[in-house]
């Protein structure tokens, strides 16, 4: 699915008055038409000078959520699509490994939930690293703090490589820096651009055998807690449309999506995820980062996994 801007060329009722009548609801997206209130939209567009052609552009974008929708499936199509399709990628770093059983899936979402500097951008770098050395596929990462370090990377992966920095060794190496792609992301509206260029390029990608496996986003709740502040339901739908997205593509793309999300203060002191009730059902694994600053020691818990109890734990160096 897409912005509804994109649409407007193959589908000329969805034009700038539609798209800004809206915009004035809170919708960006053919995503964001799956969480809103219809039948509000609906009684909203019959007060408009120009209700029947805005009626008719509601009616269009029901079309083409029903062309794209996908048909059921059922459990054992789901068990060979998790067998053959939906691979675990190495995080390297053997503890996080090992809790996981062997790494990040792909198909899931797994947040990374930690206060500041308890080493979850660690985690991001080491994660691209390994993926871009090990699985040899690309590697989109989304920094939203300025917190992309490519020398960290240059250490990591010379850590991976069994390489020797002879000519061939260079050119692994340059090859592997060149399948990690980081694009600064200031505002949501600029991830949401990202991630719907992204999802229209990857068949493309996949034709010429540039699989993107890992998505990095460090970190969503940068991008999301402002748009929650005073914007009421509009930033809630803004929030659910982005974690929408974000397990889209990782299902129907096959990509390992890794997010980081930062702490507050919960119920008698003791620190919780932010972004609250409502992003909470979003991620398929939820992992909780803890340690000492200055300690290069980290412990990491289960807060949720499909198929893992809670609160299972494993300790580990950065």
């Amino acid at each position: 699915m897409a912005p509804l801007k994109s649409l407007e060329a193959e589908h000329p009722v969805i034009d700038s008055n539609f798209q800004t009548f809206c915009a004035s609801h809170g919708i960006f997206s053919v995503e964001d038409f799956l969480i809103h209130d219809l039948d509000e939209l609906a009684g909203s567009a019959q007060q408009h000078p120009t209700s029947e052609k805005l009626k008719q552009g509601i009616t269009e974008v029901h079309s083409i959520i029903d062309s794209q929708h996908q048909p059921w499936l059922n459990g054992l199509e789901l068990l060979d699509d998790a067998l053959h399709f939906k691979h675990v990628l190495s995080t390297g770093c053997e503890g996080i490994d090992l809790l996981l059983r062997g790494g990040l899936r792909e198909g899931h979402v797994t947040e990374l939930v930690g206060p500041s500097s308890s080493g979850k951008t660690q985690v991001c770098l080491l994660s691209a690293a390994n993926v871009a050395t090990k699985h040899m596929g690309t590697v989109v990462y989304l920094d939203t703090g300025n917190s992309f370090s490519p020398e960290r990377i240059v250490h990591f992966v010379g850590d991976i490589s069994d390489h020797a920095f002879d000519q061939a060794g260079q050119r692994v190496f340059q090859k592997v820096m060149n399948n990690i792609l980081c694009h600064p992301v200031f505002d949501i509206f600029t991830m949401f651009n990202l991630l719907h260029r992204l999802e229209f390029s990857l068949p493309s990608q996949m034709r010429k055998g540039e699989q993107v496996r890992l998505l990095v986003v460090d970190s969503i709740s940068s991008l999301i807690t402002p748009i929650l502040g005073n914007s009421g339901s509009q930033g809630r739908a803004l929030m659910i449309s982005a974690g929408y997205l974000l397990k889209k593509l990782a299902h129907e793309h096959n990509l390992a999506v890794l997010v980081t999300n930062h702490t507050v203060g919960g119920e008698k002191g003791i620190p919780k995820p932010a972004l609250g009730q409502t992003w909470k059902s979003i991620p398929h694994v939820r992992l909780l980062l803890s340690g000492d600053q200055g300690n290069s020691t980290r412990t990491i818990s289960v807060l949720r996994h499909p198929s893992m109890a809670s609160g299972k734990s494993t300790r580990f160096t950065i």
